[in-house]
């Protein structure tokens, strides 16, 4: 895991070490946490914005976050140069939970003996969780059958590029790239 930390702090070195990075990052691309808010954003994405929210933390899931110590980073300026940060102290912070996470592993077998087919009950349930692009979250609709009924899955990719349009009015040219790339969604999540 050491090896992990140290490419981070070397990106760090090379990215923020050079003043044309910062210059065509900051300042560029804000968007105010309200606005994130209301396009949906999540993740690195909100709490660029200096909005304080991780569902990791936050959301009340039997997962092994609540195992581990791990801070939530978020930057006030919300603009390109802040998704970059907020996205690079993560990258830094994962390696720490990974590393607490498996340190906790009881020793014994990994595979445990589930059915081979699994009924689904009847009803209906949203689930989410933290990925590196924001919030993923399934809904699911049974009918108690042996597959779901419906199912419907939230990535945070199309949320992600639903601000384009308001992010991007009246910059230059330019500085659409670097806002895109702050960004970070995958397009063939965008039509889920």
């Amino acid at each position: 895991m050491k090896r992990i930390r140290d490419f981070c702090d070397e990106i760090d070195e090379l990215v923020v070490g050079n003043e044309i990075f910062e210059a065509r990052t900051r300042g560029v691309g804000v968007i105010p946490a309200d606005v994130a808010l209301s396009y949906g954003l999540s993740g690195a994405n909100l709490r660029a914005s200096g909005v304080d929210w991780d569902l990791r933390r936050d959301a009340d899931y039997p997962m092994a976050w609540k195992d581990a110590d791990f801070k939530v980073w978020t930057h006030p300026d919300g603009d390109s140069f802040a998704r970059y940060w907020v996205r690079l102290q993560e990258t830094r912070e994962a390696t720490l939970i990974v590393d607490q996470l498996c340190d906790g592993l009881p020793a014994g077998p990994i595979m445990a003996k589930v059915p081979r087919i699994i009924k689904v009950p009847a009803g209906e349930a949203w689930v989410s969780t933290e990925n590196p692009l924001g919030e993923m979250g399934y809904y699911v609709v049974s009918k108690g059958d042996l597959v779901p009924f419906r199912v419907k899955i939230r990535s945070a990719s199309f949320n992600n590029i639903s601000v384009v349009p308001w992010v991007t009015r009246g910059v230059y040219v330019p500085d659409v790239i670097t806002i895109l790339a702050s960004l970070y969604f995958i397009l063939g999540d965008i039509d889920r």
